[in-house]
């Protein structure tokens, strides 16, 4: 049986979905030789050009209430249209969940998850429905904020995405469709000879180690952090690290990096330390096989906990 890769475009009203399938549509290398079929869940002011459905070889379903998209209607597009590849428009506001726990016709699976946002209007959205949004941003392979311009402040919007979704490709386009080029300056000397992250910096700090191990190998860090030892983690190895809010003060989540220290066993679980360690990059299961910071920890000192526990981005 044949696999059909099903491309999922989220994202609030106006944010471009329209626009981002009608050019994928119109790229010659997804659509040459393609049965193409589209299922646009909602209808927004922009609409599928017929030029481009008919090169493409595209079909295009709409529906107009979540009780239309179900197990049955694909079943029934996947005889009626045959299609090789589908991309489904889909209503944010259905929640992602709902189509992952539909059965699918045999042969199609979910490729790819791409969340578009418009750049002019995101602080507003994340305002007022920053759960929804960030819960779209979590499961997302790519996110496109279009509409960018030099004003829009793409380095702190790209480290919210990437503290909600460390794998997630963050890429900013112009109204014209290229990409905004911008610098990610950091609140820190990075050829200190002792790197100082404060502890309003620890977020900027991490999600920059994470997106650049390398340019942190071979640095000093001095930090403080939440001590964290689990039975799992290697022995004579720790994580010093913080608590960061991710969506809402409801959803939080742990963030550090491995340390090594042969004092190990003289800290406790959840205690403040201050931490100088040199920064090396590994190869290493913890990090899903990827290559990430490891630190080595050569001063460990007790701590007072910071003003504001919680880390933001």
């Amino acid at each position: 049986m044949a696999k059909i890769p099903v491309f999922v475009v989220h994202g609030f009203l106006e944010s471009g979905k329209t626009q981002f399938a009608m050019e994928t549509l119109s790229d010659e290398y997804f659509s040459d030789g393609e049965r193409n079929l589209v299922i646009a869940c909602e209808e927004g002011i922009e609409e599928y050009e017929d030029e481009v459905l008919q090169k493409s070889n595209t079909t295009l379903v709409m529906l107009e209430d979540k009780s239309e998209f179900n197990e049955m209607f694909l079943a029934e597009c996947q005889k009626k249209y045959k299609p090789t590849q589908v991309i489904v428009e889909y209503n944010c506001m259905w929640g992602l969940d709902y189509l992952r726990e539909m059965y699918m016709p045999k042969g199609w699976f979910v490729a790819q998850v791409i969340t578009t946002v418009d750049a002019t209007t995101f602080d507003v959205y994340l305002k007022n429905m920053k759960s929804i949004f960030m819960e779209m941003a979590k499961d997302s392979d790519l996110i496109i904020f279009n509409r960018s311009t030099e004003d829009t402040p793409a380095a702190t919007y790209k480290r919210n995405m990437r503290a909600v979704n460390p794998k997630a490709q963050v890429v900013f386009e112009k109204e014209d469709g290229s990409q905004l080029e911008f610098e990610e300056e950091l609140p820190f000397d990075i050829n200190a000879d002792v790197i100082e992250i404060s502890d309003v910096d620890y977020g900027i700090w991490y999600i920059d180690a994470m997106d650049h191990p390398e340019k942190y190998a071979g640095k000093t860090l001095k930090y403080k952090g939440m001590v964290y030892k689990n039975a799992r983690l290697p022995k004579g190895y720790f994580v010093p690290g913080r608590m960061a809010m991710t969506c809402c003060a409801d959803d939080t989540a742990f963030i550090g990096f491995l340390c090594k220290s042969s004092h190990v066993d003289e800290l406790k679980n959840k205690q403040w330390v201050t931490i100088t360690a040199k920064a090396y990059v590994e190869k290493r299961a913890e990090y899903s096989g990827e290559n990430g910071v490891v630190l080595r920890a050569t001063h460990i000192t007790s701590a007072e906990k910071p003003e504001e526990e919680l880390v933001y981005f």
